[in-house]
């Protein structure tokens, strides 16, 4: 496909046209020509829009959609067009649907559904069989086939030795080990963070100590084994501290926060929406204000928008019984570009992921193979239910005040626009 973007801001820190305005001219798919003005000679489609900014592909490395088993909550096509609308090029496709992403067949029809889309699909399959954190599944035979990741979604690896052995057998193949931080038997089913103001609501808490015990842990038997780990949506700050102590060592790890954990706390909860249910639960103004200083010196890597569409049937009751999770892919920017400054959040959506998953790599360069995210960084909005494209409505962000909005992406020889 052949376009022209007009007078577009780019946004990349590792490139020299970092912050100008420019003309990009694509054709088939690869990035031919920028300039400060480029003129159609060929009648190529042209894109002018207000404000536009253009960066490399946004990238979510936690996206949860349900196909297959759980078509009724995402599935995988309307998933990824809503990912392309909300200004995402790739995501990493997690494993909580039914049957699991445990062995190379499923893996191998996650793929086969997003083949000739704009959006890449990348499967994190199961660290243990039928994500039950008691045997190790096959990760060689679904790296082959296209995981690009291994762990149990949401669900903590309880046995040490179990995750001893995976960090020891992945180094095999340089997979990359995921460990969802949170210790069970602490967190003995709490359901909101533990606090004085949450007791009173009459929620059971899950106390920051579960999530560091099991961190804590992960990261000794990290310094023990050697290999690569990610912790997914960290949410404390002690995790915060523990992650940096364990980068200065010299530690492979990684992590990424959510966009609700970065700009929520919990005294949301005193609505008792069960949209504002999440696992990790959102957590106290101290701690957001520890992960935006975390991501903005570094200690966290990435930011996600951790989307997890539910069915109303499983979402609409008592808090106590909704399932976790809330959408975000559309509304991440929006949430996130009001507290992080414009270059971390791209350097957090686009770098550092893809170098971490071990990705293709991006640019805005002539010559490259367009990937590309537009969007508008300033538009100031309030987020409706009108907003949201996915199949299931429960956003933690409905009505929330935010800044920035995607306009679309041009991938894979394809241009999606809202």
């Amino acid at each position: 496909m052949n376009a022209l973007l007009k007078s577009a801001t780019i946004i990349d820190s590792k490139s020299s046209l970092n912050n100008k305005v420019r003309d990009i001219l694509i054709e088939n798919g690869k990035i031919s020509k920028i300039a400060a003005n480029i003129p159609n000679i060929k009648k190529h489609k042209t894109v002018v829009l207000k404000n536009l900014h253009v960066s490399r592909g946004w990238f979510d490395s936690s996206v949860s959609f349900g196909e297959p088993g759980y078509e009724e909550r995402e599935t995988i096509k309307n998933g990824l067009l809503t990912a392309a609308k909300s200004g995402f090029t790739g995501i990493a496709l997690n494993s909580n649907t039914n049957p699991h992403i445990d062995n190379k067949s499923v893996v191998d029809f996650v793929m086969n559904n997003q083949r000739a889309n704009a959006v890449d699909l990348h499967p994190i399959a199961c660290l243990t069989k039928g994500s039950k954190g008691i045997d190790i599944a096959e990760l060689y035979d679904m790296k082959q086939a296209g995981a690009i990741a291994f762990g149990d979604h949401k669900k903590a690896i309880s046995n040490p030795n179990l995750m001893k052995i995976a960090l020891l057998y992945a180094q095999n193949f340089d997979g990359l080990a995921l460990s969802f931080p949170q210790d069970d038997a602490i967190a003995n089913n709490g359901i909101a963070n533990e606090s004085e103001a949450n007791t009173k609501l009459g929620l059971k808490g899950n106390p920051s100590l579960a999530e560091e015990l099991q961190i804590a842990r992960d990261l000794f038997l990290l310094e023990y084994t050697g290999g690569k780990l990610h912790i997914p949506t960290i949410s404390t700050k002690g995790a915060v501290k523990l992650v940096k102590e364990a980068k200065k060592k010299g530690l492979d790890i990684t992590c990424s926060v959510s966009a609700h954990h970065l700009c929520l706390t919990d005294d949301e909860l005193n609505s008792f929406d069960s949209n504002y249910k999440c696992k990790p639960p959102i957590r106290t103004k101290k701690d957001t204000i520890a992960l935006i200083k975390g991501v903005k010196d570094g200690t966290i890597d990435m930011i996600t928008s951790d989307h997890t569409p539910i069915d109303i049937e499983h979402k609409k009751v008592e808090f106590e019984n909704a399932l976790d999770g809330t959408i975000g892919l559309e509304s991440l920017f929006g949430a996130v570009n009001s507290v992080i400054d414009l270059h971390t959040l791209i350097d957090c959506l686009t770098i550092k992921p893809r170098k971490r998953f071990g990705l293709e790599e991006t640019a805005i360069k002539v010559g490259e193979k367009a990937n590309l995210t537009l969007f508008d960084p300033t538009l100031d909005y309030m987020f409706k239910q009108e907003e949201i494209m996915s199949t299931s409505k429960n956003s933690a962000f409905l009505h929330k005040n935010l800044k920035g909005k995607a306009y679309g992406i041009f991938a894979n020889n394809k241009l999606v626009l809202r």
